[in-house]
């Protein structure tokens, strides 16, 4: 069963930071298997009070892959690269 990442990135604190994870994330996705299905693109609220800023979705094969990659070491460092630049909010789902 497929399984999505989710991210909303509330706040850029730090932009050439954010921008040096966005130049090498990629390979760790693509290493596990996992693709990018929305990357910041439009959107549009409506229904409810939420807000997002910039929201990124991820599909894998399945949750355990999911997991796999952002517990992985190729995915360390650009996560801690995020995790420093940017305030973020981030769940996995499994899809249909």
């Amino acid at each position: 069963m497929a399984a999505y990442v989710i991210v909303d990135i509330i706040e850029i604190k730090d932009p050439v930071t954010y921008e040096e994870y966005r130049r090498v994330v990629s390979a760790s996705i693509e290493q596990y298997g996992g693709k990018f299905i929305v990357r910041n693109g439009k959107f549009e609220v409506v229904e409810g009070d939420w807000q997002p800023k910039r929201i990124v979705i991820l599909e894998f094969e399945s949750m355990e892959q999911a997991k796999r990659w952002y517990d992985s070491e190729e995915y360390r460092s650009p996560k801690e690269l995020r995790l420093k630049s940017a305030k973020s909010q981030l769940v996995f789902v499994e899809g249909l």
